[in-house]
């Protein structure tokens, strides 16, 4: 039972960039179409995922037993940078046109607080590893559930006519804010 609340919560309740405000450059900056957002959507599932299952690993495994505890962040941006490198590898040679469409907003995922808070705070809440891989798959899911409904939004918002002062970045705020109020009802959930 405490496996589902954590991953509700992780998805939902607590979502990395409506709740937390974690990763909020490539939310914003990828979520102009649908079919950008979900790639940037599964890259970040797929990175976090493994950072998680990673990071807690080395904590520990290595980190804990050698007293090196105070390396975690240094340790945890390497993991990363490593996985992103990976990842957009991969994506290069196996899907060209994700790659292109998401351009520099792949190798920012480096720098995407969101996949290192998860893997701090999984260390700061003392979670089993496997606690950290469903709480780094979940978090990652709640972003892509969150950067695909903002650019479900915005496409739609450019066939509409609005105002000349809401157009680009002041609706695509007020989208974002909306749904962050709208993602406060899932906390009577748990």
């Amino acid at each position: 039972m405490n496996i589902i609340l954590l991953a509700i919560s992780a998805a939902f309740v607590n979502n990395v960039v409506l709740s937390q405000f974690m990763g909020i450059c490539p939310f914003l900056g990828v979520s102009k179409k649908i079919s950008t957002a979900a790639g940037m959507g599964g890259a970040v599932i797929f990175v976090m995922t493994i950072a998680s299952t990673v990071t807690s690993l080395i904590y520990k495994f290595v980190l804990v037993p050698f007293e090196l505890e105070y390396l975690n962040t240094i340790v945890f941006i390497l993991v990363i940078a490593a996985l992103v490198q990976f990842v957009e590898m991969f994506l290069k040679k196996a899907v060209p046109a994700l790659y292109q469409a998401l351009g520099v907003y792949l190798p920012l995922i480096t720098t995407n607080c969101a996949v290192l808070g998860i893997a701090l705070s999984n260390v700061q809440n003392g979670y089993s590893i496997l606690e950290s891989i469903i709480c780094g798959f979940f978090s990652a899911v709640g972003f892509a559930v969150a950067i695909i409904i903002l650019a479900g939004i915005r496409e739609r918002l450019e066939h509409n006519d609005i105002p000349e002062s809401f157009k680009g970045a002041p609706s695509v705020l007020i989208a974002a804010g909306l749904m962050a109020i709208a993602f406060m009802g899932f906390s009577g959930l748990i």
